[in-house]
């Protein structure tokens, strides 16, 4: 299944990803009382965010693919 996302929605999910990160990078996690409470594991956002990214440069570079014609001449030998 091949799926294809606009240039837009990958800005868009990328951009969701990459203020995650930042939200991870300012407090990891923190405990009140005796709880701990984790935001989020960073390496999975991390992967999420390369992940965007190579769908971001799928998006950008479709259609700029060059394109060959060959030209094939029957011959009766």
């Amino acid at each position: 299944m091949i799926m294809a996302f606009s240039i837009e929605v990958c800005k868009q999910r990328l951009q969701i990803w990459l203020d995650a990160e930042a939200a991870i990078a300012t407090g990891q996690s923190y405990t009140i009382d005796n709880r701990r409470l984790d935001r989020a594991n960073l390496s999975q956002v991390q992967q999420q965010i390369r992940f965007w990214q190579r769908e971001l440069a799928k998006a950008e570079s479709a259609g700029k693919g060059r394109r060959r014609v060959t030209r094939i001449v029957p011959r009766d030998l």
